[in-house]
């Protein structure tokens, strides 16, 4: 196995594409050019549907695109990424949140060890708590069954139970789960207003159980609870995600609710872990071991089918070429379901925290874009908002347009509604409309002479306008997990190509560590020397 450190623009395929965007032609051209386009650039796998065919691609710069992933070495590099080698050298870890989501009998070696056996313990002590909290065999501290859960935790310890239990609130229980994550007091306050402290369990997520947010915020839910119930309420009414034992004791949360982290899992990779605790209090355990089924599924898919025909790789690639050679700096992720509204929000801490770098895997400045700008909005809210951006404004946004054939509640006519829109906007978007097409338009509603010419500028659109669209059969667990892992992919071998670290996250510790000194400054008269515009704001702010 190996992962090689190779500067993608130095490679004979990055020159090659050089070449071939200087020369690209239209959506349309492409279309016009072939009949068969639109089977040719769609992978069908599984449940899912992925048309790629209103993208600049043609079969040159497919090929030209999957030779460059050759030749930076992502075959090799993915042999390392499932095969336990450490990948996140700045931190000296292995990656393997796809080890949490492997078959029981994978043999995944970590230092030499097998660390499937310990990831089905783990399984097996949520699946156990899991359905005692659900079925109300576990009582609180008042001899009740719980009917609120209230999970404590920032980035990935937030960001993926809280979007995971979102997008399945089709099959959630009795149980009502809310997410505290902010340190703004107004937050954790207005949680604790919703909740009856005799029937509430706080899921308190950090693997270093230090984390500032989370930390603060668990110390207030715990204030309120011991002023309601009393300390010995504590060890009934909360659970720690960590590995930090001697903290979590100190805190007052019993041994037997401790459920472990490991550290080759990133926090925002971490939903399969036991951060998915809560994911398996919302929706049941059967429903949390059908997620990580559905995302074991994506991996198999994504370590064995040929690239060219390798839904995450190809995504990537897609991305690459947008992000690289056509100048593209954003791309938008709209999901046509209303359960993936957090979708977008977990992508942008996925995808920019992993590749927002600006050095290579040598320490280099890169000389080229990494990364790129995450943003969306379910449809069809988003077409009365930023679409007109996108039909009519100068930037190249890039989209994916994820639907599902089947609805789950089965209102037939409002999905058909929905999907409508679906179809439409992305045609709409490759299409556009002509001067001609206006200008008959116009006339037709009587509209003629001056009123018409001032008129026309404006009801022009350009087109042109790339689109992926994700059909998926239905919104299960099996398929969201199928999703997820797919996007977690797309960021694994984005990170290959532009030669970068995406399992570190040094860009988030500055900040941490400016803010632990300024409220120091706070509680203590010692002058500290800031720039001019924060320290007028500090002094406006403790006046």
């Amino acid at each position: 196995m190996s992962f090689t450190n190779t500067n993608p623009t130095a490679t004979t395929s990055w020159k090659n594409l050089e070449k071939l965007a200087d020369n690209r032609s239209t959506l349309q051209a492409y279309f016009n050019a072939d009949l068969e386009r639109a089977s040719a650039f769609s992978i069908d796998w599984n449940q899912f549907f992925v048309d790629y065919s209103k993208t600049h691609i043609d079969a040159e710069i497919k090929a030209s695109l999957v030779s460059l992933a050759k030749e930076v070495g992502l075959e090799g590099a993915r042999e390392a990424y499932f095969g336990g080698t450490t990948i996140n050298q700045t931190e000296g870890r292995a990656v393997l949140h796809t080890a949490l989501r492997a078959k029981k009998d994978a043999d995944i070696r970590v230092d030499g060890a097998n660390v499937v056996p310990g990831v089905y313990a783990v399984r097996k002590k949520i699946r156990a708590f899991s359905e005692s909290i659900i079925d109300g065999t576990k009582k609180s501290s008042s001899g009740q069954a719980f009917t609120d859960v209230v999970n404590i935790g920032i980035g990935g310890s937030d960001l993926g139970p809280a979007m995971i239990t979102e997008a399945l609130g089709y099959y959630k229980n009795h149980l009502n789960v809310h997410f505290i994550s902010n340190v703004d007091g107004d937050h954790v306050m207005e949680v604790l207003k919703k909740v009856n402290p005799k029937t509430t369990l706080f899921v308190v997520v950090s693997k270093t159980f230090s984390t500032q947010e989370t930390l603060t915020n668990a110390t207030t839910a715990k204030q309120w609870l011991v002023n309601e119930l009393g300390a010995a309420a504590v060890g009934d009414h909360f659970v720690a995600v960590s590995t930090n034992l001697s903290a979590i004791e100190a805190f007052g949360i019993q041994a037997e609710n401790v459920f472990s982290m490991n550290d080759w899992v990133g926090g925002r990779f971490s939903l399969w872990s036991a951060v998915g605790l809560s994911i398996a209090l919302a929706v049941g355990p059967d429903n949390f071991e059908a997620l990580l089924e559905g995302a074991n599924n994506m991996d198999e898919h994504f370590a064995t089918t040929p690239l060219e025909n390798n839904i995450p790789v190809m995504l990537a690639l897609i991305t690459v070429w947008y992000n690289n050679f056509l100048d593209a700096q954003s791309e938008a992720i709209i999901p046509y379901s209303q359960y993936l509204h957090r979708l977008p929000a977990y992508l942008q801490q996925g995808i920019m925290e992993s590749n927002g770098k600006s050095v290579d895997r040598d320490g280099i400045p890169v000389t080229y874009d990494t990364g790129n700008i995450i943003w969306g909005e379910p449809g069809t809210n988003s077409q009365h908002a930023f679409f007109q951006l996108m039909h009519q404004g100068t930037k190249l946004i890039p989209a994916h347009f994820i639907g599902f054939t089947n609805p789950l509640h089965g209102n037939q006519d409002h999905h058909d509604k929905l999907m409508a829109n679906f179809f439409a906007q992305t045609e709409a978007l490759m299409q556009g409309k002509t001067e001609a097409q206006v200008r008959e338009e116009l006339e037709k509603k009587g509209i003629t002479g001056q009123a018409l010419e001032k008129l026309v500028p404006f009801k022009i659109f350009h087109g042109d306008n790339p689109t992926t669209t994700l059909l998926i059969e239905k919104l299960t667990p099996k398929t969201l997990g199928a999703l997820v892992a797919m996007y977690e992919h797309k960021i694994f071998v984005e990170g290959v190509v532009w030669n970068i670290y995406s399992y570190d996250q040094w860009g988030v510790e500055l900040g941490k560590q400016l803010a632990n000194v300024i409220l120091k400054e706070f509680s203590s008269k010692e002058e500290v020397s800031h720039d001019a515009s924060t320290a007028q704001l500090l002094a406006r702010y403790k006046r």
